[in-house]
């Protein structure tokens, strides 16, 4: 019996975790943007984060944040916001369950902002795949070119 030269009709790896991602996208509260965060090491989900408001605290859509409930413009008044971004909520659920993210990639819907790429940085992470572009500032890139944390935008797969 000889073996199959067919094509693997599969999603390649990237295409997986960040299908599921967006998966994990739609729990967001967030009322101005729904973000998400996959944190795989070995081809295995260590955690999975969104963005919203903080355990015990009233969701964004009943009210939960003051920023997200009024008219502020995007990038403006951030200390207003009560939310926690998806990748420090993944990064959080992975230390909450024991799971440690050290040498893992983290698969997130958009670019992370400074804070977010400080502790990817500092957890342990070693490269970051991320779909939209969200001010993906130059000095976050440069912080994680002298950390060693390798970057790169996800391209969906054309053919299978």
């Amino acid at each position: 019996m000889s073996v199959s030269s067919a094509k693997d009709p599969r999603p390649g790896w990237d295409e997986y975790f960040m299908a599921i991602a967006q998966v994990v996208a739609t729990r967001s509260n967030c009322l101005r943007r729904h973000v998400a965060a996959v944190i795989v090491k070995d081809r295995h989900i260590l955690s999975t984060g969104y963005n919203g408001t903080p355990h015990g605290v009233k969701n964004c859509f009943a009210g939960g944040c003051p920023r997200c409930a009024c008219t502020t413009e995007s990038g403006k008044h951030l200390e207003e916001c009560l939310c926690v971004h998806a990748e420090q909520n993944a990064i959080c659920q992975a230390a909450l369950h024991g799971h440690a993210v050290d040498g893992a990639t983290i698969y997130v819907t958009i670019s992370p902002c400074l804070t977010c790429a400080k502790l990817i940085i500092n957890s342990g992470i070693k490269e970051v795949v991320y779909g939209g572009d969200y001010a993906f500032l130059d000095t976050v890139k440069e912080i994680f070119a002298a950390a060693g944390v390798g970057h790169r935008k996800f391209e969906q797969q054309q053919e299978r």
